[in-house]
């Protein structure tokens, strides 16, 4: 595989991680009923802030994980 194919891959693993796990905690604080874009900055809307966050940054870290274990395999 070239490098720029290489690098391709890891900046869509990467992006689609992110997304995945920001849209899986915004789905998360919207069961939980917590209002991302309500007015002002009350607890549940700091709580959803934080809930994509982290979704994204879990997400981010799969997608890693997924690229390194898709690396090590045998061919």
């Amino acid at each position: 595989m070239s490098q720029a194919s290489q690098l391709l891959l890891e900046g869509v693993s990467d992006a689609v991680g992110f997304i995945g796990g920001a849209l899986a905690g915004f789905w998360l604080s919207q069961f939980l009923g917590w209002n991302l874009f309500s007015e002002g900055y009350s607890n549940t809307s700091i709580g959803a802030i934080l809930l994509m966050g982290l979704g994204g940054g879990v997400g981010l870290q799969l997608a890693r994980a997924w690229r390194k274990q898709k690396d090590q395999a045998p061919r």
